[in-house]
């Protein structure tokens, strides 16, 4: 079950754990190190489209050169809930194009949570990688 929805300035994208019957695992690279999970490969295309979607929104501002922090462009958050539950999220007023912008990503279950922060273009390279193998 996929969802797309604004709220309150924030692109909101969703899987519910009904997606999450068909997990494989995937590895998320991050800043330092990397981190592997049980992902479907539905979730990961619901996640590709949003970053895809953020990237053309981040070109599209970078396009307009405008200086210092933009306002208006509505936050990325998606989240995924199956073995493990998965947020990425991204402000895209903060970052002056895509090749520099960073993604929050919180992953945790009922024992552990991990907060840290991604390179937008290498998670989507993971997840590309990912859905190659997968689909």
């Amino acid at each position: 079950m996929r969802s797309a929805q604004k709220r309150s300035g924030v692109a909101k994208w969703g899987l519910s754990c009904q997606a999450a019957a068909m997990a494989t695992e995937i590895t998320i690279n991050l800043l330092q190190g990397s981190v592997r999970f049980s992902f479907s490969p539905e979730a990961a295309q619901d996640l590709k489209q949003a970053l895809m979607d953020l990237m053309v929104n981040l070109k599209a501002a970078a396009a307009q050169g405008s200086s210092g922090p933009r306002k208006g462009m509505p936050s990325m958050e998606y989240q995924y809930t199956g073995e493990v539950f998965l947020e990425v999220f991204c402000n895209p007023n903060i970052w002056p194009s895509p090749f520099a912008a960073k993604l929050l990503i919180t992953l945790r279950d009922d024992r552990i949570r991990l907060t840290t922060e991604a390179e937008l273009t290498r998670i989507l390279e993971d997840i590309v990688l990912y859905l190659e193998t997968h689909s």
